[in-house]
């Protein structure tokens, strides 16, 4: 067994320490609201790239930028990069506000008794759509605030109903980050993934249902919610789902998504023609910090798998975790440990991708399988810790509008998350993995504790 560098692991441990410790400092040491969001993750990334070039001092800095610049190059991450930008440029070019007509259609059909089924149904469909939860439950939670006001239902069910079905469709849209940056780190089709995350994720959401509609019948209604809406502008995403469900090339999805959003807001005078283009950029810009954590990421593994670090890692997780099953494991609490740490699950995966394509070839998990993991764990981390962006952007949606709850209010009626978290383990533990598919299950070797499932 090759001998790995414990050492070399060094910039992901300064940047932890600096990112975790920093956002623990603004969000509960000085109180600064958003604290986690307050500070700037290139920058710290940048302190890390900065201490792994310092490190193995016999290799030329020249070499190290080589190095750093293949690792820049590799083609799933110039392709993670584009494909970061086309979904920026879609955005941007559709907006955002069209997905509360879904909303307010609902509500307006269905009895008040399942409003907060509603919610919850609604939040996945405009978030599997967005491709957004923070968007999701940006939009969405005024909409619960509502329902709960209107109708008596309790307002940390309404909002952990909207944050679980934003975190529904984060797991599985074809334009989320969390989806990109999953499939293009391990170099699988968004189709495939789309599957394998879809059997875990459907009865985790369809439990949910149960739950909620259990808890809505035992409420005393007081009145409904009402208000004007237009489904119009939810082609371009309906197109982006269904093409990417399909198996559409993602490029030639996206594409079809913005030409037909640019008809749709410049004829409905959404947009005006002279402002389209400012749009697509504005989207596009969005995009910045998600590709330059990419990019940045890419250089420190670079020089982390040459200095042996990668190996070392493995060698201990082989160590832990024995097996197909355990490797699964393995990989799911590796991806959830960055998410607690960095809040971000896209950062999360993005962090992980290289140490779990490693463990993917050692274990034997195919590469489908291995996206549909890191993307689902971190969606479960993400989906519940009390200072992730979702979190703190439905509490700050409610104080705006006069209604105060808390997260630890919240967490209890995630059902989603958590259950999704069971139905995880459920298909790792219990349900064997469909072999063949995307043609790369792994080849242990012999004696690899890969043998071992």
């Amino acid at each position: 067994m090759e001998k790995g560098r414990v050492r070399a692991l060094l910039p992901i441990g300064v940047f932890l320490v600096l990112y975790l410790g920093l956002g623990i400092l603004f969000e509960y040491g000085m109180g600064i609201p958003m604290g986690f969001y307050n500070i700037p993750i290139v920058v710290i990334f940048l302190i890390a790239l900065l201490v792994a070039c310092f490190q193995n001092r016999a290799l030329p800095f020249d070499d190290k930028l080589a190095i750093m610049g293949r690792g820049i190059g590799d083609k799933t991450i110039v392709t993670m990069i584009l494909i970061f930008m086309a979904a920026g440029v879609f955005v941007g070019t559709v907006g955002r506000d069209s997905a509360e007509s879904v909303a307010y259609l609902m509500l307006s059909i269905i009895p008040a008794e399942y409003s907060v089924a509603v919610l919850f149904v609604v939040s996945c469909f405009v978030s599997l759509s967005m491709g957004t939860s923070v968007g999701t439950i940006t939009l969405i939670t005024p909409i619960a605030v509502a329902v709960s006001a209107a109708s008596g239902f309790s307002l940390p069910l309404c909002v952990a109903s909207v944050m679980g079905g934003a975190m529904f469709g984060d797991n599985l849209s074809f334009i989320s980050d969390t989806t990109i940056a999953a499939c293009q780190g391990q170099g699988c089709q968004m189709k495939d993934k789309f599957r394998e995350n879809f059997k875990i994720a459907l009865p985790a959401a369809l439990v949910t249902l149960v739950i909620i509609l259990a808890l809505s019948l035992n409420t005393d209604l007081a009145g409904t919610v009402t208000h004007d809406y237009e489904l119009v502008e939810l082609i371009p995403y309906l197109i982006v789902l269904v093409g990417g469900i399909i198996g559409i090339n993602v490029f030639i999805v996206l594409l079809l998504g913005i030409v037909s959003g640019s008809i749709i807001v410049v004829a409905t005078g959404v947009t005006a023609p002279t402002d389209l283009l400012g749009n697509m950029g504005t989207g596009a810009a969005g995009m910045f910090e998600t590709t330059m954590v990419a990019v940045l990421v890419s250089a420190i593994c670079a020089l982390i798998r040459e200095y042996g670090g990668f190996t070392a890692l493995l060698n201990g997780i082989k160590r832990l975790f024995k097996g197909r099953k355990g490797g699964q494991l393995g990989m799911g609490l590796l991806v959830g440990a960055m998410d607690i740490a960095t809040a971000n699950n896209t950062v999360a995966i993005v962090m992980a991708n290289p140490i779990a394509r490693d463990m993917a070839e050692t274990y034997g998990i195919s590469r489908r399988k291995t996206a549909s993991i890191l993307d689902t764990f971190s969606c479960v981390f993400q989906g519940v810790i009390p200072y992730g962006a979702q979190m703190l952007v439905a509490i700050s949606a409610c104080t705006e509008l006069g209604f105060a709850v808390t997260a630890f209010q919240i967490i209890p009626f995630l059902f989603y998350p958590f259950l999704l978290l069971v139905s995880s383990l459920v298909f790792i533990f219990l349900i064997p993995e469909r072999r063949g598919g995307d043609g790369e299950e792994g080849k242990p070797a012999a004696g690899d504790p890969a043998t071992a499932a």
